[in-house]
C-alpha cells in the first residue's frame, strides 16, 4: 500500500445542509480508485486562518452499507470536532449510501483504507483546508482503518481511536470466533475463508498474516496516538486497545491510553470526557496549540 499512489481529487460540493452552531455542513464527493465517494464535510464559519483550517479525517465504524446514510449516526461526534474549529471530512467508503463500488469490508480488503487515503489527498487540495495540519479519528472498524493509515502515510499529525479493532490478525480471529454473529453482507464475511484458502491460517502462515497487519509496522507510526476504550464494551475487546498501547510504547512511540469504567462500545457513558480529551489531543498535535 505504501507503493501505491493516492491522488484523490478536487472535492465537489453536492448539497448544502443546515449549518451547525458555528460551522457549515455539506454533502461532498471525491474520487477514489475511479469511484465517486460521498462524504460529510463541515467547515468552520468565520475568518479562515492564513494557512487554512485544521482538518480531522473522520472514519466511522461498521454500519450496514445498505442502511448507511451520510447525515445519520455519529452526529454528536462530528459536532464535537466541528464545533472546536476543525474541518471534518467523513468518508462514506465505497458501497455505503450513494458511494459507488462494492462494500467489501475493511479487514480482508484494502478498499476502505484506499478510500480514506484518497480522502486525505482530496482534503489537502481543498482551498479552505491546511494541508499540513491533518488529524485522523476512527471508531471500531474506523479505528482499524486509522491505524493502517498512520503507518502508510506521513500526512497525519495525530491519530485518535475509540474502541478500535486494532489487534494483530491472530487476536482478531480469536475474537471473531467468540463474538455474537453480526448481520454483515456476504462480501465482508468471505474474506477469512478466501485468504485462509490461499495463504493458510495465522497458525499455519504467521509471516503472511503479520505482513498485512498494521501492528507489525508500529515503528513507522507517523504521529502520536490516543486510545479510548470502555470497560463494558461487549463488541470489541478492551484488550485490543490495551495491547496496542503497550506495543506502541515498546517501540518508543507516543501514546495516550484511557479507559472508561462501565462505558459501552460507543463510550456513551464517558462521551463528554473522551471528546474533551480527543479535542485537546488534536489541539496539541494538529492545531499546534
Amino acid at each position: 500500500m505504501r507503493q501505491r499512489e493516492y491522488p484523490g481529487s478536487d472535492i465537489t460540493i453536492e448539497d448544502t445542509l443546515a449549518p451547525g452552531v458555528n460551522y457549515n455542513r455539506y454533502i461532498a464527493s471525491y474520487i477514489s480508485d475511479g469511484l465517486k465517494i460521498y462524504a460529510l464535510l463541515t467547515v468552520p464559519m468565520g475568518d479562515k486562518p492564513e494557512s487554512g483550517w485544521p482538518v480531522i479525517v473522520f472514519n466511522h465504524g461498521y454500519i450496514a452499507p445498505t442502511a448507511y446514510r451520510t447525515t445519520e449516526r455519529y452526529v454528536a461526534y462530528v459536532d464535537g470536532f466541528a464545533h472546536s474549529g476543525y474541518i471534518v471530512f467523513r468518508s462514506d467508503y465505497r458501497g455505503h449510501g450513494s458511494s459507488e463500488g462494492e462494500a467489501s469490508g475493511a479487514y480482508g480488503s484494502p478498499s476502505y483504507t484506499v478510500d480514506v487515503l484518497n480522502a486525505v489527498a482530496s482534503i489537502k487540495r481543498y482551498p479552505q483546508a491546511d494541508p499540513n495540519r491533518i488529524g485522523m479519528w476512527g471508531h471500531s472498524l474506523g479505528g482499524y482503518i486509522t491505524l493502517r493509515c498512520v503507518v502508510i502515510t506521513k500526512d497525519i499529525r495525530a491519530g485518535v481511536i475509540w474502541a478500535g479493532v486494532v489487534a494483530p490478525y491472530p487476536d482478531m480471529f480469536a475474537w471473531f470466533r467468540t463474538r455474537p454473529p453480526i448481520n454483515t453482507p456476504p462480501p465482508t464475511r468471505r474474506w477469512r475463508e478466501e485468504l485462509i484458502a490461499q495463504y493458510g491460517s495465522p497458525e499455519q502462515n504467521p509471516v503472511f498474516w503479520a505482513s498485512i497487519s498494521a501492528n507489525s509496522y508500529l515503528e513507522d507510526l507517523s504521529c502520536p496516538i490516543q486510545l479510548h476504550h470502555g470497560t463494558a464494551d461487549e463488541t470489541v475487546p478492551l484488550g485490543f486497545s490495551a495491547n496496542l498501547a503497550e506495543q506502541i510504547r515498546a517501540v518508543g512511540g507516543t501514546v495516550e491510553y484511557y479507559t472508561y469504567e462501565g462505558a459501552n462500545h460507543n463510550l456513551t457513558q464517558g462521551f463528554a470526557l473522551a471528546m474533551e480529551r480527543s479535542v485537546q489531543f488534536f489541539d496539541t498535535y494538529v492545531k499546534g496549540q
